[in-house]
């Protein structure tokens, strides 16, 4: 896309007539290649901030965009300056500082462009790969906020009082004001399997499980370890996946 971007460029400069065909090539090539070398930033920032709270994904992608920005206009003039170099021709660093500002909100732009259509891939790439899981979802009432999440990105729900702990793939705690029993006979159906009387797991997120001694056994769910208890034998039959 960046490169049809720059290819237009060029063919609207040449009918100008402003400059040789030769130094816009220079330009835009630059430019092309700077940002194709550095698209991969956005990408990262974009999957790491995926799995985190709103407002810090919201914090490092802004972070992320200025660097992303700097890095781009530096890697072009360097580009530009060999290219000029090679040529024989000479290149006007002063003109291409002075146009910094101008290049920092067309970069903005360009990361944001970025990230959303690695956004909208992930999604419609998600949604390829996993249709079911797709349309399962869940709303944890987290206080007066509504925290909406697939149902095979909660691992496992422990009990916390009046309220309900859901643990989820990406780290976060949610609250939840319900009973354990409550959530139990509406998620029971979905594959999650009460293993304690504080606990309640999601059976396809079961990494492994270790006798603990006396019946009791440790189940690990990625980072979340949790009991199951011998007075839950069903759950030990559920969780083998024995008839």
């Amino acid at each position: 896309m960046a490169g049809a971007v720059c290819l237009l460029n060029v063919l609207g400069y040449t009918r100008d007539g402003r400059a040789p065909v030769v130094d816009h090539l220079v330009y835009e090539g630059s430019s092309w290649i700077a940002i194709s070398l550095l698209a991969w930033a956005p990408f990262l920032v974009w999957r790491w901030g995926a799995r985190r709270p709103w407002p810090l994904a919201l914090v490092a992608h802004a972070l992320a965009a200025l660097a992303f920005a700097v890095a781009h206009i530096g890697l072009f003039i360097l580009l530009r300056a060999a290219a000029f170099s090679a040529l024989g021709k000479p290149y006007d660093l002063t003109a291409a500082i002075a146009q910094f500002r101008h290049e920092v909100w067309k970069d903005l732009l360009a990361y944001g462009l970025l990230v959303g259509a690695y956004a909208l891939i992930g999604y419609l790439d998600r949604d390829r790969r996993d249709p079911a899981a797709a349309a399962e979802m869940f709303d944890i009432r987290d206080g007066a906020r509504l925290v909406r999440t697939r149902l095979d990105e909660i691992v496992a729900i422990s009990a916390a009082g009046n309220y309900a702990e859901f643990h989820l793939r990406d780290g976060r705690r949610p609250l939840m004001r319900s009973s354990l029993s409550a959530l139990e006979a509406e998620l029971d159906a979905r594959g999650f399997v009460r293993t304690h009387r504080s606990w309640l797991v999601n059976g396809q997120a079961v990494t492994a499980l270790s006798p603990e001694g006396s019946g009791d056994y440790r189940v690990e769910l990625g980072d979340v370890v949790a009991p199951l208890s011998r007075r839950y034998p069903d759950a030990l039959r559920r969780l083998r996946g024995e008839p």
